[in-house]
């Protein structure tokens, strides 16, 4: 009878676990069905192209379609109206997924194999419009699964805008929204497949901004002083101080305004600085120095000055027990293959970035797992992974050998290459959403891993300070 007993309950359990992966199954085979809707998603984000906290109509959109798969809405969270929150579910575990859609300036162009222009005045460079849909569509497909399985627990999507040098995510930390997540997921679009460690730069930006006395340049230049003089001048002693900064560090500026007339001494000037390295610490310390150097210009020049603070992040806080986990799932879903017209679009491409032809395997293939990661650029999930464990990954949305903020980027993500890219992504993402809900010592162990990661004295203080969302910092 013993016997019997056991034979029936492993039966059961096997029937069980059985039905719980045909359920999974069928979540990415629904993804799959819908690949054209989102991929339509995607493309309307990418015409509208819209920059950093300007991002209305994309924001709209994508709330939208969450509402209508029975997601409630809480919109223009932490002041800003183009930020959301979208949830489904009650309970514990909370599982958050990331997503962006801000365009970057200047970057306007086809979905063509040579650079040409679309006319407009920004471009999605980064994939953020990849980014967005690819989140939202795993958002809905873990809440399909979550119903099917009777799953409690809560599934958050979390619309954050102005990623690029905006810092909308630092906002919605400070403002606590992601004090009750017990684990965050995002990803990014790339030219290849990989969920290694992250790793970010810690970031400050700012507009400092110079003051003079208009005058005319050849008639009475003495009675003028020169608001550029006064950019020229930091931008001199930054450059100086290069040599005396951390290898790792780096600093990087535009001069935004410079005068309309050479025969108008400029009462204005203002030039947009950024400061980065692999640890905060670094970063306040030399934005600190770049202060006083504005300071030295603007004595030096007559001039007056004063500054905004535009951004600021935190570097990025690995946890490996979620890293692998998303590691073995996309290693599951894989890579992309090309058709013959998607390949000849990707050869003109790699032909542009100076390769004989676009090396396909990349996209096909899963890169090999690893725990370290060199820090390249900066991003403000940073402060998002010392609020909650978190964890990402990249996906071949761009031909292999494509660096982001290129128009090269901008045009494969406005292809078929860009969508299927999109897709291994949201597939991902559900996958490791799902082994979350089902697997609660799994959310105990990254939490205890992020929690020795962060130290026992960590106190998060955003770099941006108190100042209240920068709205207008793409005007």
């Amino acid at each position: 009878m013993k016997k019997q007993i056991a034979f029936l309950s492993l039966t059961l359990c096997s029937l069980f676990i059985a039905n719980a992966q045909k359920k999974t199954a069928d979540v990415l085979k629904k993804l799959d069905s819908q690949t054209e809707t989102y991929s339509a998603i995607a493309q309307e984000i990418w015409n509208l192209a819209e920059m950093g906290y300007q991002e209305e109509k994309s924001s709209a959109l994508l709330q939208k379609t969450l509402g209508d798969a029975g997601f409630s809405i809480k919109k223009g969270v932490a002041g800003i109206p183009t930020a959301f929150i979208a949830e489904f579910g009650s309970g514990t575990p909370i599982i958050a997924i990331m997503g962006e859609y801000d365009a970057l300036p200047g970057l306007s162009q086809q979905a063509v194999a040579e650079k040409k222009s679309a006319g407009k005045a920004a471009g999605h460079a980064c994939g953020h419009h990849l980014f967005g849909t690819a989140s939202t569509a795993a958002a809905i497909a873990v809440k399909d699964w979550m119903t099917a399985n009777n799953t409690k627990g809560t599934i958050r999507f979390y619309g954050t805008p102005a990623e690029e040098g905006g810092s909308g995510k630092v906002y919605m930390v400070r403002a606590g929204l992601f004090n009750d997540v017990d684990v965050a997921l995002h990803w990014h679009p790339s030219s290849q497949n990989a969920a290694s460690a992250g790793a970010a730069l810690a970031n400050k930006s700012a507009k400092f901004r110079f003051y003079g006395v208009s005058a005319h340049a050849a008639a009475s230049p003495e009675k003028g002083r020169s608001a550029l003089d006064g950019v020229e001048a930091m931008n001199v002693m930054i450059n100086m101080m290069r040599e005396h900064m951390p290898e790792k560090a780096r600093i990087h500026y535009v001069i935004t305004d410079g005068g309309k007339a050479p025969n108008v001494v400029p009462d204005f000037a203002e030039v947009y600085y950024y400061a980065r390295h692999n640890t905060r610490d670094v970063v306040i310390d030399l934005f600190d120095r770049m202060v006083k150097a504005a300071e030295g210009a603007a004595l030096g020049t007559g001039t007056t000055m004063d500054y905004e603070m535009i951004g600021g992040t935190h570097e990025l806080l690995p946890n490996l027990t979620l890293q692998k986990v998303m590691h073995d799932n996309l290693s599951k879903i894989g890579g992309i293959e090309y058709t013959a017209e998607e390949k000849a679009f990707a050869d003109k491409i790699a032909v542009s970035l100076g390769y004989k032809k676009a090396d396909l395997n990349t996209a096909k293939n899963v890169q090999p797992y690893k725990t370290e990661a060199k820090a390249f650029g900066s991003t403000d999930v940073g402060d998002v992974s010392f609020a909650v464990p978190t964890v990402g990954m990249g996906a071949a949305t761009w031909v292999p050998g494509t660096p982001a903020h290129s128009w090269q980027a901008v045009a494969a993500g406005g292809t078929s290459i860009g969508k299927k890219g999109m897709m291994v992504a949201a597939k991902t993402l559900t996958l490791t959403a799902i082994d979350l809900f089902k697997n609660k010592d799994l959310v105990t162990k990254a939490k205890e891993e992020w929690l020795e990661r962060r130290g026992p004295d960590f106190k998060y203080i955003p770099l941006l300070g108190d100042r209240a969302p920068a709205l207008d910092y793409r005007n």
